[in-house]
């Protein structure tokens, strides 16, 4: 398989400000574990923001340094950025709205415009790392823009988007300003995922009622490509949980606590 880059709205680490130095933990998010057996298998660079608001370019360089040699690549995001973008845009628009919850969902131009510019940063770093045969695998409603602003880039880019939440149903999604926008910048992708078959069909009747495009199948036609949308959900790495199960320190363990059982019974 050629490279796979993984896009996503944070990496799989942390950055920690320890005794005046960044320090590098493991993330638990749910994206990142998931992920985890994946990037294992392959030839994985990860791209996303490393969670810290760098203060210099020394540090930034010292920080861009440590993780090249892991297969990060940071997206470096100000204080503010991360507010419009983040804090704003995603959380209190795209995030109510997609939950159809539009009652707590708040339109802000400003916002919407951190979010295009964040975007656009994600396309600047990919665009310096990315060759002609790697796969770019874009994750979750942070990077909604970015496929379309690739493909501007690298035409012939394989690029696969998946979302990680809810894709509402047209009542819900007309009601953004941007709905235009964000399935412009989704349709540039080659496949398109999400978890179940109802948001597929959401996605497809959006599609369909705001650019016309019929589907066959869950495949687009849009201008020369073909657009596969499809639900693909996200499971367990079954085997690495089977092996564990049965491997003897788990079995020491289970017969420790069987033990103590018994003895509580009999104390009983």
């Amino acid at each position: 398989m050629d490279r796979l880059l993984i896009v996503s709205n944070r990496l799989p680490v942390t950055v920690i400000r320890k005794k005046g130095g960044l320090n590098l933990q493991p993330s638990v998010g749910g994206l990142a574990t998931g992920l985890a057996s994946i990037s294992r298998k392959y030839n994985t660079l990860w791209i996303g923001w490393p969670g810290v608001d760098v203060k210099n370019s020394e540090e930034e360089k010292i920080l861009e340094e440590r993780m090249k040699s892991k297969g990060l690549h940071p997206v470096n995001l100000s204080r503010s950025e991360v507010n419009g973008y983040y804090h704003g845009f995603c959380n209190k628009t795209i995030w109510p709205l997609f939950h159809s919850f539009p009652q707590y969902t708040i339109y802000n131009e400003e916002w919407w415009n951190a979010y295009k510019k964040v975007n656009e940063k994600f396309s600047n770093v990919i665009a310096n790392i990315a060759k002609s045969d790697d796969i770019i695998w874009i994750h979750d409603y942070h990077l909604m823009l970015l496929p379309n602003l690739l493909r501007k880039e690298m035409p012939d880019a394989k690029i696969g988007f998946f979302l990680h939440i809810p894709f509402p149903p047209f009542e819900m999604f007309r009601q953004l300003p941007w709905r235009r926008d964000l399935l412009e910048g989704l349709l540039s992708a080659d496949l398109i995922g999400f978890h179940i078959y109802d948001y597929v069909q959401n996605f497809l009747q959006c599609v369909h009622c705001l650019h016309g495009y019929e589907h066959e199948l869950g495949k687009l036609i849009v201008e020369d490509r073909v657009v596969k949308v499809d639900a693909f959900p996200m499971g367990i790495d079954y085997d690495k949980f089977k092996e564990i199960a049965s491997s003897p320190e788990v079995e020491e363990k289970d017969s420790q606590k069987i033990g103590r059982s018994k003895n509580n019974l009999i104390r009983g």
